[in-house]
């Protein structure tokens, strides 16, 4: 599941402490793919991506010495990735990793913010303009112009390709959220979310569900996509205002987590409703709801307003306060976990219980990149029950540094895993499915072929 959506990463251009040669105690970034299955993370010497489809063991499947890395996106499981460097912050380089080639590049008019892929469409957000391209040819198919400033490139994209739903904020002083088709070019809705500016965005797998969350940080909503009506609304705390930098559905959209620079990483359950709207399993607290609900229709609205908001489902405890981090929810090894990747470059993954909730048990914990200084003294963390030391990645440094000078031309118009294709052939339109090309599988080639006419493909492009 894709996460996001409040902000890649600890920095990024514009940011305090980001800019080239400042040092970056930790992560210049870290996102998971749009399934929940791999995980990227960039430092100022490199980045790497990681597999976490097992709790017990970390594997690193990938590395590379590109310095300076603040964003770094992976399709699914497949081949391709997409960098962004400090070096060089308005430039998208778009890797097969594998085979340690560049498939493209871009470059545009500012500072790359953020970056969001399906299967479908790649989406490049800047402060204030948004790029729709097609990820098949990487063709710009659409430039989303004077959008309001969005200095942190907040924007989320649903990862289902049939409903390939882009949302990003309308306005730079209140929370209104524009929802864009990406698929069919078009404003679907505008959604007045929140009275403060967003903070944090995020898309259900099936792309039917928006969540968002305001700079205050107190309530979250749920809206349904495309009409817009508001679903839900959880409330994180009321003592005091957070940055909300994740957010986050479970696969089948039941739950909801939400971490922010508190200690506090929160998990909301969508309670579900039959055709009736009536609840399909009451319970007491539900019957609770229904009464103060009655009753809100007597009251002040902002009593009301906060009578109607529900509580966290589940919690978890983490050791550090203050630091950035990046959650999800996701399925591994028929479990539900919850993950969590922090800024000091630590990797926390918790069990959850999907029927009580409550405090989320520790499952294991994995460092992301240097050594691991407890096992090495001979101390286990507080909470933790073991830790596994991050196994050495092989290395395509050589072939897939970013140059410090010059964008990087390539005659590569096409390939697939099974060296079907040469480089500099064009892949025959039969070897593409008709639709987006499924890529559950890191076997498969990512849906990427430049210039079906045979003319030379793969140079930078400048926008």
């Amino acid at each position: 599941m894709e996460t996001g959506e409040g902000a890649d990463g600890p920095s990024g251009p514009g940011e305090p402490g980001a800019g080239p040669g400042t040092e970056l105690t930790g992560l210049g970034c870290a996102s998971f793919n749009q399934d929940s299955t791999s995980l990227s993370v960039g430092t100022k010497t490199g980045y790497k991506l990681f597999s976490v489809t097992s709790v017990d063991k970390l594997d690193c499947i990938y590395e590379s010495e590109t310095p300076d890395v603040y964003i770094v996106e992976r399709l699914f499981s497949s081949s391709l990735v997409v960098v962004v460097s400090l070096s060089i912050p308005r430039r998208m380089n778009v890797y097969h990793f594998k085979k340690g080639t560049e498939i493209c590049n871009y470059s545009y008019s500012n500072n790359i913010l953020s970056v969001r892929l399906n299967r479908q469409r790649l989406v490049v957000c800047l402060e204030e303009s948004v790029y729709i391209h097609n990820i098949k040819d990487m063709k710009l198919l659409k430039t989303l112009l004077n959008t309001p400033s969005n200095p942190s490139g907040l924007c989320a994209l649903s990862i289902n390709h049939s409903n390939s739903y882009l949302a990003y904020p309308g306005s730079s002083t209140i929370g209104e959220i524009i929802v864009y088709d990406a698929n069919n070019l078009s404003t679907v809705t505008m959604i007045p979310a929140h009275d403060s500016p967003l903070a944090a965005l995020t898309f259900n797998s099936s792309g039917t569900k928006l969540a968002s969350a305001s700079e205050r940080g107190t309530v979250i909503r749920v809206f349904s996509i495309p009409e817009g009506q508001r679903l839900f609304e959880f409330r994180r705390g009321m003592k005091r205002y957070v940055n909300i930098s994740s957010l986050s559905f479970s696969p089948d959209a039941q739950f909801l987590c939400a971490s922010s620079n508190t200690e506090t990483v929160h998990i909301f359950k969508l309670e579900q409703h039959g055709p009736s709207g009536e609840e399909e399993c009451p319970t007491w607290g539900s019957y609770v709801g229904k009464m103060f609900s009655a009753a809100s229709s007597y009251l002040p609205a902002q009593v009301s307003g906060v009578m109607s908001q529900e509580r966290a489902f589940a919690t978890v405890r983490l050791l550090v306060a203050g630091q950035r981090n990046v959650c999800t929810l996701a399925t591994i090894q028929k479990l539900p976990r919850l993950l969590v990747a922090s800024s000091d470059g630590q990797l926390f993954i918790y069990n959850v219980d999907p029927q009580d909730g409550g405090e989320c048990v520790l499952a294991q914990k994995h460092r992301l990149f240097g050594e691991d200084e407890d096992k090495e003294e001979g101390v286990e963390s507080e909470g933790s029950e073991v830790t596994v030391p991050v196994q050495a990645c092989p290395s395509y440094a050589a072939t897939v540094a970013i140059p410090t000078t010059g964008p990087v031309t390539t005659t590569l118009t096409g390939y697939s895993e099974d060296g079907g294709a040469k480089k500099g052939e064009v892949i025959p339109e039969h070897e593409f499915a008709a639709g987006p090309v499924c890529l559950d599988d890191e076997n498969e080639f990512p849906p990427i072929n430049w210039c079906r006419d045979g003319t030379r493909g793969g140079q930078g492009r400048r926008l």
